[in-house]
């Protein structure tokens, strides 16, 4: 006895079967060329890193700890970072939904007066139904599903969820550049505070040598060139102070925009002296700082998106099997509409889609996300090269600027010496003005070099803990 398959049946398991197909390969993240320790890198035993250190616990002024607090909170490209977040969230739960069959719910009911010469005229006169309306009542579930049988609707699972994932990677990126880029504004304000001191201060000692010359030539034993070589010293430091004025209300202004505020003074309650520089900065292995900076992992989600886009394209290349089933209630007649089982109807069908003439189109889409794919591969090797260099950068900058800061010290200690020495000594006649307003202007520049050195310092520090990852702990 021969048993009868129904042909539907036949092709919802067939679908099922071949559902698990998979049409194209994806490519492995790349193993990045990366070496054994970081260039500068003062332990390359020690594999800890500061990136592992929260920013409150690395940046300690509580001063610096408020600023950074409400640019995370306030700051508007981290909100339109966390709505972005939101909205990747919701395109991926919707996404899920693309495995369900749609189902939708048609009710129609219509009339129809045919003429009396046609087919359906001449019937409804042959039947004597009396009446010459034809009229039609319908009530019906119908019901589409579309088998994934190359693994379509998969790989557009894979792709939102990789772009959702990558949302939270930007936030990240976001936040430790948020970090970094208060913390070197508050401590450049620090510096300007110092060199406008600087200036002021050096005012007050152009003043009092000024003072003294002008004495001596009111007594005839100065120059009137001494008078004005005095004054035009005392004028060059003083240009200064409004321009680092300006600078400070600018850097000001600067730091309350990143927090989110308006334009106003920021409070400080330390000196750029009494900023304590970290020593001993572990940067970790290049390894590590793969899988910790939120840029690098960013560009690996791009490449799980990109095997998705290729699985996508190549499938839209190959028969698509869907599945419709229709069924509900049917009748000529109102009254009849609801009578049960008698009004009852239903159907099934299924159809295999194979595209022909957009198949050119199709296949160069493909193509294009082969490309694409490829282009993604090349990105994340830059992305890795980038983060590499950019923490050997920091490393030697915090080396060679520690020994700049460390020269220009004993520098400026020295021309304060001189300075002093040189002032003395023209009080009791035996140095000309020459060499006192020289000592001046060499000290006041050293000390201005100085605060600049010294902030460069804690601007690298700051870029290594962004660089190496850290900052959105």
């Amino acid at each position: 006895m021969k048993r009868y398959i129904n042909p539907y049946s036949f092709l919802i398991l067939m679908a099922a079967f071949i559902s698990a197909c998979k049409v194209s390969k994806d490519v492995a993240t790349p193993k990045a060329e990366l070496p054994a320790n970081f260039r500068n890198a003062a332990n390359t035993s020690d594999t800890s890193s500061i990136a592992d250190i929260q920013w409150k616990s690395f940046f300690t002024d509580a001063t610096l700890q408020k600023l950074i607090d409400s640019a995370i909170a306030k700051n508007y490209d981290m909100q339109i970072a966390v709505k972005n977040i939101e909205a990747s969230q919701l395109l991926f739960k919707q996404v899920k939904w693309n495995y369900v069959p749609e189902l939708n719910l048609n009710v129609t009911a219509n009339t129809n007066r045919p003429s009396n010469n046609s087919i359906t005229g001449l019937s409804i006169a042959q039947y004597n139904i009396g009446t010459k309306h034809v009229e039609d009542y319908n009530a019906n579930l119908g019901l589409t599903w579309e088998a994934d049988i190359w693994g379509k609707i998969r790989n557009q699972s894979r792709s939102a969820l990789a772009s959702y994932l990558q949302t939270a990677e930007a936030k990240k990126l976001l936040q430790t550049n948020i970090v970094a880029s208060v913390s070197q504004g508050y401590y450049n304000l620090l510096m300007l505070d110092d060199q406008l001191a600087i200036a002021q201060k050096n005012v007050k000692l152009n003043d009092s040598t000024l003072r003294i010359i002008r004495l001596q030539f009111d007594a005839g034993q100065a120059t009137l060139l001494a008078v004005q070589q005095a004054e035009a010293q005392r004028l060059s430091a003083a240009q200064l102070i409004p321009g680092f004025e300006q600078n400070i209300a600018i850097q000001e202004n600067a730091i309350k925009i990143l927090t989110g505020s308006l334009p106003d003074r920021v409070e400080r309650t330390v000196r750029l002296e009494e900023v304590a520089i970290p020593e001993n900065l572990s940067a970790g292995v290049p390894s590590a700082v793969v899988s910790r900076r939120p840029d690098v992992k960013s560009a690996e989600l791009a490449l799980t998106i990109a095997n998705a886009n290729v699985g996508i394209a190549q499938a839209n290349m190959y028969p698509s099997l869907t599945i419709t089933g229709t069924g509900g209630l049917n009748t000529f007649k109102a009254s009849n509409w609801f009578t049960i089982p008698a009004s009852l109807f239903g159907t099934v069908a299924g159809a295999v889609a194979q595209p022909l003439l957009q198949h050119r189109q199709l296949k160069t889409q493909y193509k294009v996300a082969l490309v694409d794919r490829e282009k993604t591969v090349l990105q994340f090797r830059q992305s890795v090269l980038n983060a590499v260099g950019e923490v050997s950068d920091a490393l030697v900058k915090i080396e060679k600027l520690k020994t700049q800061q460390g020269i220009i010290a004993d520098r400026v200690s020295t021309l304060q010496k001189a300075t002093s020495n040189a002032n003395l000594l023209f009080k009791n006649g035996q140095a000309t003005y020459l060499e006192v307003i020289t000592a001046q202007s060499n000290v006041l520049q050293s000390e201005l070099d100085l605060a600049t050195v010294k902030n460069a310092r804690l601007n690298a520090v700051s870029d290594l803990y962004r660089s190496v990852g850290g900052g959105w702990k």
